[in-house]
């Protein structure tokens, strides 16, 4: 007889997030299918489903993290997943939105090893496309039959309206010398944590959860998106680059300021001087130098106090999420939904 298959949180997470990318790619496809010729086209390629010349193409897809919280939080007010499909594919179309126009502003030539929108059709079609997508995740909550619909469509404009300004400050961020850890949490939360808080609140909506227990899971959504993008820093200084994609240090190379950088920066140690006199000379980073600038930001603690500032967002993540009064069965699905997303390699 085979041994049982014992279910870890770790993997339960992983199947939700596989379950989600399943469940929302159908709806995905159809409503971007109603997009305008040209835009179809360049949507159709940003979201992996067409390669250059419009040809169908199956390329690796998104974790789908948005669309699963949006489906795990409607089942935790005690509706079903089915419920949130409208908010699971309008939260999956605003973040497509927000990467092809980060990647415009980070310069990014790559996004999931292939050329990024802007790289292979220039950047006012990566615009364009952005602004298709925008506007078609406004239609699909409109659209989609509720009580709530016009509730939603205002928290998914204030959602957006929020991750604009933790974009600004983020850019900000390239020319200024004097940014803190504070400034820095607040722009992920704005940045991150607003469309993830989305979400939770969009699928709590959408299976009857009211708004106070959905501002609840706003609030589990927000928190739950700055320890992610704090990891998405350490992974980007410290990760493996065979799991994550890309080269040793590579947010170093291009002096990105993520946690951990600021952290060592204001850690007044002699690795962390190093690490600013280094930030502070121009000139591309070899590897050597990238390699020394990742063990300054570890000798100087950032490395450290970064997996302790997103251990603190993960656990003002689970006090919101134990006021929304979750169904136990959902209440373990975001668990191990938060333990994936806080916990990966890449």
């Amino acid at each position: 007889m085979a041994a049982p298959v014992v279910r870890t949180p770790a993997s339960q997470g992983l199947d939700l997030l596989v379950q989600a990318r399943r469940s929302v790619e159908p709806g995905l496809r159809e409503w971007a299918g109603q997009l305008p010729a040209v835009a179809r086209r360049w949507a159709g390629y940003h979201l992996g489903w067409l390669d250059a010349e419009g040809r169908p193409s199956v390329e690796a897809a998104g974790k789908a993290v948005r669309p699963a919280l949006a489906f795990t939080a409607a089942r935790a007010v005690g509706g079903t997943g089915q419920d949130a499909l409208g908010a699971a594919v309008a939260v999956e179309l605003v973040h497509a939105f927000s990467l092809a126009h980060d990647d415009i502003f980070d310069g990014d030539a790559l996004r999931r090893h292939r050329p990024t929108v802007w790289k292979a059709f220039g950047v006012p079609a990566a615009v364009l496309t952005g602004d298709a997508l925008l506007s078609l995740a406004c239609k699909v909550l409109a659209d989609t039959p509720g009580p709530q619909s016009a509730r939603s469509v205002s928290w998914l404009a204030e959602a957006v309206a929020q991750l604009v300004e933790g974009e600004a400050a983020d850019v900000a961020f390239e020319t200024r010398t004097d940014v803190t850890v504070a400034e820095y949490t607040a722009m992920a939360a704005d940045k991150t944590g607003a469309l993830m808080g989305c979400a939770c609140a969009l699928g709590a909506l959408a299976g009857g959860g009211g708004d106070v227990r959905a501002g609840y899971m706003a609030e589990f959504g927000r928190h739950l998106g700055v320890a992610f993008q704090i990891v998405d820093d350490l992974l980007g200084i410290f990760g493996d680059p065979a799991a994550t994609g890309k080269p040793v240090g590579a947010d170093l190379a291009a002096r990105k300021k993520t946690y951990p950088v600021l952290a060592a920066l204001a850690s007044a140690t002699p690795a962390g001087q190093q690490l600013a006199a280094m930030y502070a000379a121009e000139g591309a980073l070899g590897e050597e130098q990238r390699v020394r600038a990742t063990q300054w930001v570890a000798d100087a603690g950032g490395r450290q106090q970064a997996q302790q500032a997103a251990n603190l967002e993960l656990a003002a993540a689970f006090t919101a999420l134990v006021k929304a009064d979750p169904q136990p069965q959902a209440l373990d699905e975001l668990t191990a939904l938060a333990g994936v997303l806080t916990h990966r390699k890449a």
